[in-house]
């Protein structure tokens, strides 16, 4: 079993600001990620994979005392790198007419659509690999976008599954079986207190 994690809140998420890696985890954030380690309490993740930006590495975190896990980083997971975007509010870019997730724009100095999914297919086959190996449930902590295309592309949902709907909430767990890796839950915060959403970014 797979279980697919968006990282906590950021700052930058809650002022709808395009991020950077560096971006922490706010307040509210810290908090997502400690409810998320006590969700995954006595579950049996033996590893967890996770984005190098710091957003993923610090919700990774109360995991990882939660189950004792091993903490494997993985650059392949990373947000789509929006390039000169970075640092701009989604308000200023609407004004200024950029649709930064439309599907023929591809951000200057960033990753277009197909070099983004042909990143997340490379951190799929990643994925499954570190899966196979590992002796236990395996835990991923990465992006919105990221978490979107995966089950897009990779693990659609199956017909009984239950879940939320995108926009991708912070630390919303989605379940993986296979194969044929399908979801059988997504986008789950019943962890929180209530839903809490933000900028896919």
């Amino acid at each position: 079993m797979i279980y697919l994690v968006r990282h906590g809140e950021t700052e930058s998420n809650a002022a709808g600001v395009v991020q950077w890696p560096s971006a922490e985890l706010s307040a509210r954030g810290r908090e997502q990620a400690q409810r998320l380690g006590e969700r995954f309490a006595g579950l049996s993740v033996a590893r967890v994979l996770a984005s190098d930006y710091a957003r993923a590495q610090a919700t990774a975190q109360p995991v990882l005392r939660a189950t004792g896990a091993e903490l494997c980083s993985e650059p392949l997971l990373r947000e789509r790198h929006f390039g000169a975007l970075r640092g701009r509010s989604y308000a200023e870019l609407r004004a200024e007419g950029i649709a930064p997730f439309g599907e023929d724009y591809a951000p200057p100095g960033g990753e277009s659509w197909p070099q983004f999914r042909a990143r997340v297919a490379r951190a799929w086959r990643r994925t499954l690999d570190f899966a196979a190996e590992t002796p236990g449930d395996l835990a991923i902590i990465t992006h919105g976008m990221v978490c979107a295309v995966l089950l897009e592309r990779h693990a659609p949902p199956a017909p009984n599954a239950s879940g939320s709907a995108p926009p991708w909430r912070n630390t919303g767990v989605s379940i993986l079986e296979g194969p044929p890796w399908r979801a059988t839950l997504f986008n789950c915060t019943a962890h929180l207190p209530q839903p809490t959403d933000s900028a896919p970014v």
